[in-house]
């Protein structure tokens, strides 16, 4: 996990005194919190249940995903053309609700997943003509909505999600296929190799709980209150991975 230095840690969670010279309160107001938060990441990776721990600890709007698709059984199903239909009523459902962002400087936005996404899945999903149709609407979209603060990019390996994916057992995911959850896996981490967009913290959940382990929750929350530039790694000291 990457630090700043300390005496800027210090001034960004303590008041400036009335009485500071002028180059102390300057130096205090370097770090401003983000105020539009995005989770992103694959299926069953956490992204709405920990988007709602954030929320709820920040006292922020939470945006949640639109989840009603009327083509999704039938691309599941393998239709043809389903596949473009579900995609495109994804992004209209999509663009519609992040147009209609407000932001204050008095609440924070904590939204489960980024617009981007979108184009992940239409690469993923599209044959070439299906997809030159659609960059146009997405380009034109895409040029029309703000752009998060700061990212959290959550990460598991296929193996991780495949058991999650089990032991949620939901209706709509019976058929995802393994074949199919390793391709989003590396169309995710081809994606945030090369993402400049805002900052982002990545965060490998395989050995990570925040909702059964309250210190890696806690340990998460207190990062976020720190400057976060470029792109950062989140490794709670007491995961596995830390103690190995």
């Amino acid at each position: 996990m990457f630090a700043f230095p300390v005496e800027i840690l210090a001034l960004s969670r303590l008041p400036t005194p009335r009485y500071a010279p002028k180059q102390t309160r300057f130096m205090a107001k370097l770090f401003d919190p983000p105020r539009y938060i995005a989770l992103e990441g694959p299926i069953r990776v956490g992204k709405s249940t920990l988007s709602s721990i954030i929320a709820d600890r920040l006292h922020a709007q939470r945006i949640t995903e639109p989840e009603n698709n009327p083509f999704l059984a039938a691309f599941y199903d393998g239709e043809p053309g389903a596949a473009f239909q579900a995609q495109f009523a994804f992004l209209m459902s999509r663009f519609d609700q992040l147009r209609t962002l407000e932001r204050s400087p008095h609440k924070a936005i904590v939204c489960d997943y980024i617009f981007e996404k979108d184009k992940l899945f239409a690469c993923i999903n599209l044959n070439d003509t299906e997809l030159g149709v659609y960059n146009r609407y997405y380009n034109y979209f895409r040029e029309q909505l703000p752009t998060p603060d700061l990212v959290i990019y959550l990460q598991a390996s296929p193996e991780v999600l495949k058991k999650r994916l089990r032991r949620k057992n939901a209706p709509g995911e019976l058929a995802v296929s393994d074949d199919y959850i390793e391709e989003i896996v590396k169309a995710y981490e081809h994606f945030f190799f090369h993402y400049t967009a805002s900052d982002l913290l990545v965060v490998n959940t395989n050995d990570i709980d925040f909702v059964e382990r309250h210190q890696d929750l806690q340990e998460l929350l207190r990062r976020l209150s720190e400057p976060i530039r470029g792109t950062q790694y989140f490794l709670p000291l007491g995961s596995e991975a830390a103690s190995a």
